[in-house]
């Protein structure tokens, strides 16, 4: 998927520990590129075989692993830790301590920093970089920013419902209970294009809620004020100088929905096509157009 994307530079993939296994971080490597991922609690790795005291190698295979290593027990070496400002957005004045560690990592068969920090408020937490030279900050930093598109697809799913696709195919061939495959090269032309134009109707209705979510982001950061003005939902706590959320953007659109087709209709393009397609009588239609 990375390859698809035709970018022209190397890049950092920041993922979460699923994705903290050898054939993506080979993979990765092999293109140039370079994982951050989270490392799971019960993560072993290995030291770097130790050269023979005498120098000279023995017979059979050179060795790959030293001495096994579990990643959770060196938080209790404290004094193998240094304090460093915290690079987590949004914190200010906060110190966390952290320590640094290059071992073998089997799945990969390579080496691999690792990195082991400790938040005064957020706990522990164990980080891999396949990058040797990435400071261990900038390892911290990176892992940290993979918060806020998570949260971003949080508010596509519940607040602007960019997954809510519901296309159904009338044609499709109904599938038995435990049937795991579909095999569309055995089916005919006009068939597979019916399945396109399926799928191309789900990457539509997502596309379209992420031009929504970016719409509502800049109503949120550029216009802020009006945003608060046009919301009349009652919230516990307003802050201000804060930008408004997705919900708050979405609460104030859908109550100033209807003074915008009843007063617009006339010159705005989007408030005639709306009217011409409601019934300004009917509340049911109002709630669907809000």
């Amino acid at each position: 998927m990375i390859k698809g994307l035709g970018l022209p530079e190397p890049v950092y993939l920041v993922a979460d520990a699923y994705y903290g296994n050898g054939k993506i971080i080979n993979g990765m490597l092999r293109a140039g590129n370079h994982l951050v991922s989270r490392a799971r609690k019960n993560v072993v790795a290995y030291e770097q075989p130790l050269a023979p005291a005498d120098g000279k190698r023995g017979r059979g295979r050179p060795r790959l692993y030293g001495s096994k290593v579990e990643l959770a027990s060196l938080f209790a070496e404290r004094a193998a830790f240094t304090a460093i400002a915290s690079p987590v957005y949004g914190d200010e004045n906060v110190v966390m301590r952290v320590r640094t560690v290059e071992l073998m990592w089997k799945p990969a068969g390579r080496l691999v920093r690792f990195v082991l920090a400790e938040h005064p408020r957020r706990g522990r937490i164990m980080l891999m970089s396949s990058d040797l030279t990435l400071e261990p900050a900038e390892i911290i930093r990176l892992y940290g920013l993979r918060f806020k598109i998570e949260f971003g697809f949080k508010q596509a799913a519940h607040v602007v419902g960019s997954f809510d696709y519901h296309f159904w195919m009338a044609d499709m061939t109904p599938t038995r209970r435990g049937q795991k495959n579909t095999y569309l090269h055995r089916t005919t032309q006009e068939y597979r294009e019916a399945v396109r134009r399926k799928l191309h109707a789900f990457h539509v209705y997502l596309f379209a809620g992420v031009v929504a979510q970016g719409l509502m982001h800049y109503l949120a950061a550029c216009h802020s004020d009006a945003v608060w003005r046009a919301n009349n939902a009652w919230l516990r706590t307003i802050r201000k100088g804060i930008a408004p959320s997705e919900l708050v953007v979405k609460l104030a659109l859908r109550q100033a929905l209807p003074e915008f087709l009843l007063g617009g209709h006339e010159t705005g393009s989007l408030a005639k096509f709306i009217v011409d397609h409601q019934a300004p009588d009917a509340a049911d239609d109002w709630a669907k157009a809000a």
